[in-house]
């Protein structure tokens, strides 16, 4: 009995330093965060790198595709640069109906559209690393599918994701729930034990 006692102790004592320790690789998947949006965080917002299709009703010549540059400007004609990072596709378009209506435009209509978004990166135990086209309600299940799967020595309960605008990667658990974001690298670890 003394023996089964002490595997007993021994075993809440290694749990618990798993738990405490904070080092990436021993954390306790119960006490990671699970990454989740709001409706007004999950919409999509834009940045560098996305080519919009903008069209002015009417106005052929202000019709056309645009990139978002470097820094998150477009450059349209008449207004000149107009910042469009972090901005919805609505946002974008009442901003340039704004200042199309200030003496050039009488009544302007504007819609956008995003020919391409930005991609998001897989690393790690997958078996096709890589850049990959982002969509709409975009997991991390999802991405490691179109990355052909975990490799076998892939932990399938914790993921690194450095979020685009991020200074450093963080740690969230990961389940069928866990959202990507444009322009997100992924790192699937390798598990422990």
């Amino acid at each position: 009995m003394a023996k089964e006692e002490r595997m007993q102790s021994w075993k809440k004592i290694v749990s618990a330093a798993l738990f405490i320790c904070g080092v990436p690789g021993c954390t306790s998947v119960n006490a990671l965060p699970e990454l989740s949006l709001s409706a007004a965080d999950a919409r999509y917002t834009l940045g560098a790198g996305d080519r919009l299709r903008i069209i002015v009703y009417g106005e052929d010549k202000l019709t056309g595709d645009y990139l978002v540059d470097g820094t998150g400007m477009i450059a349209f004609p008449l207004i000149g640069a107009v910042a469009a990072k972090g901005l919805s596709t609505s946002d974008l378009a009442e901003r340039l109906t704004t200042a199309l209506s200030r003496g050039y435009i009488d009544k302007p209509s504007v819609s956008i559209d995003v020919l391409n978004l930005r991609p998001y990166y897989i690393l790690g135990e997958v078996n096709k690393p890589g850049e990959y086209p982002f969509v709409e309600g975009l997991t991390v299940f999802s991405s490691v599918a179109k990355a052909q799967g975990f490799t076998y020595r892939a932990d399938d309960r914790r993921v690194y994701i450095l979020h685009k605008d991020g200074k450093a990667e963080i740690l969230y658990r990961l389940d069928g729930t866990t959202p990507v974001q444009p322009g997100d690298t992924i790192r699937i670890l390798e598990r422990r034990f």
